[in-house]
């Protein structure tokens, strides 16, 4: 077998000679992320450029389709016995990681074993889990205390964190210790080499990777066939700078240029490629003063507007925007109008104020975090800020880049300490279409997502919704656990808006759901 070394050097040529044949900018897609990649590690963080780099060089046992269902992605397939409390699912053939090894049972056990302690329907998926074995090198069994029919959907969800199968070797490090050395087994190599971080990061087709057969590619399921070689990443935080690029060419993929700039992209394609939105949330340090008091949170439901939170994001087009939103993605099948009285009643500072004193508010000092290079974040915060203030809060605003935001979030100090009291973010609507994969609708404390807020009953309605028979009780139990959620208030929703995507029109094959890179071809 080659060592590392030298299969990455023959990869590496094997890779370049075809590109430079052909012209190296005909076969390279310059794509404008979100925000800088500060992360790599896609299980120790949930921000979403780190999701989207882990979707590149990593794949995952199942995918998720256009219906939003499971489907297998390295599995060949599995089988249920024992009531549904026994699964063994078979790896197909040809799957290898970047450094030449072969994808092996073992692997995938350990993946799944270490993001299973980090992410919200992981956790679910190993608290139903008696013993995860890889009884041969194809074979990942799972012995279930009971049936849990989520299995697939949960180790395919596109949404953070991943289910990312990595060699057994950085699978073993402890999931709250980032992972930095990137071998995947997904349509593109990281090329650690060339990472300038604040500016580039660049990705190359793995010649290795061996698609699945089958249906058309649809979100991260289905064939990931690679037809770019080389797919660089630009920072460019300023966005009169990226629109320029994109205008003159320079640039072939916008993410999510901002909405008052996208009249200015003539030209291109421009399109809503997630039905599901994104939607706000001002996430709460609980473990620290002043948000650790229940009544303190009570009094940001007395003042927040989320139509001012959405239109500062995006502008006051309506069919980009949807108000109330309560903590299930509107439009999908758990969301509930039980309990957004909260968010449409008359907003009341001075009633706030009131509150506030009364809740035995003594003035410590709130540090909410902002994102400087993430204008729809920055929008939020800058929203937040005002409310807070007007509110009767002692705001810290301090603005950071959003990787220094994700690094600085992950600290439980105390403010005095370098922590922090509260920050803006936003979930793509499928990672809050149930109580299952929504990571911020947990009250597990210590252990919960960032934030750490403990609610006994927020957890007992979701292990009810999770055995709930059919549809029509996991729909009532949604509703009861969102007027829970509004008493405790583990977060405060801010809105759903609908994120735009540019390219070029000569970038065909874009998927809809979240940015990859398989399947698009450049003109």
């Amino acid at each position: 077998m080659l060592d590392r070394r030298t299969f990455m050097a023959l990869s590496g040529a094997a890779l370049a000679a075809p590109a430079l044949a052909q012209g190296t900018a005909a076969r390279t897609l310059k794509f404008i992320p979100q925000a800088d990649l500060t992360v790599l590690d896609p299980i120790w963080t949930t921000a979403y450029v780190t999701r989207n780099h882990g979707l590149a060089v990593f794949d995952t046992l199942y995918g998720t389709d256009a219906a939003y269902a499971a489907q297998p992605q390295m599995v060949a397939g599995h089988v249920v016995e024992d009531d549904g409390k026994l699964w063994r699912l078979t790896l197909r053939d040809g799957l290898t990681f970047h450094d030449g090894s072969p994808v092996l049972a073992r692997d995938c056990v350990a993946s799944i074993a270490r993001w299973g302690k980090r992410d919200a329907m992981g956790q679910t998926l190993m608290a139903y889990t008696d013993e995860l074995t890889a009884p041969d090198d194809r074979t990942i069994q799972f012995r279930l205390k009971k049936p849990f029919a989520l299995l697939p959907d949960a180790l395919g969800k596109v949404g953070s964190s991943i289910c990312a199968i990595m060699p057994e070797r950085l699978a073993k490090t402890d999931p709250f210790t980032q992972v930095t050395e990137m071998v995947g087994s997904g349509p593109f190599r990281f090329k650690a080499d060339e990472r300038v971080v604040g500016a580039r990061v660049v990705y190359e087709r793995f010649a290795g990777y061996v698609p699945r057969e089958g249906a058309a590619p649809q979100w991260t399921s289905g064939p990931k066939r690679a037809f770019i070689d080389r797919v660089e990443w630009h920072v460019i935080p300023d966005q009169a700078t990226a629109a320029s690029a994109m205008q003159t060419g320079e640039m072939d993929w916008w993410e999510q240029p901002p909405a008052d700039l996208v009249p200015t992209l003539r030209g291109l394609t421009t399109r809503i490629t997630d039905p599901t939105g994104l939607i706000g949330c001002l996430r709460m340090n609980q473990l620290q003063p002043p948000f650790d008091n229940p009544a303190v949170r009570q009094v940001l439901l007395k003042v927040v507007d989320q139509a001012d939170f959405m239109q500062a994001v995006t502008g006051t087009d309506p069919k980009l925007i949807h108000v109330p939103t309560g903590f299930f993605c509107p439009g999908l099948p758990m969301a509930s109008d039980l309990g957004l009285d909260a968010l449409t009643a008359k907003r009341d500072y001075e009633g706030a104020k009131k509150a506030l004193a009364a809740a035995g508010y003594k003035g410590e000092k709130v540090v909410l975090m902002g994102a400087s290079d993430f204008p729809s974040l920055k929008a939020l915060a800058d929203v937040a800020a005002d409310m807070l203030t007007r509110a009767g809060f002692n705001v810290d605003y301090q603005v950071m880049d959003w990787g220094s935001v994700v690094q600085r979030r992950a600290k439980k100090d105390p403010v005095a300490q370098g922590g922090w009291s509260a920050f803006c973010t936003f979930w793509a609507g499928l990672d809050q279409a149930n109580p299952a994969v929504s990571a911020f609708l947990r009250g597990t404390g210590q252990s919960a997502a960032i934030g750490w807020p403990t609610s006994g009953k927020i957890e007992a309605l979701r292990d009810q919704w999770l055995d709930a028979p059919d549809t029509a009780a996991r729909r009532q139990l949604a509703g009861d656990l969102q007027r829970q959620a509004f008493a405790d208030l583990p977060y405060l929703p801010l809105g759903q808006y609908f994120n735009q995507t540019s390219f070029k029109p000569t970038l065909t094959g874009v998927l809809d759901g979240v940015p990859v890179f398989w399947n698009v071809k450049k003109g």
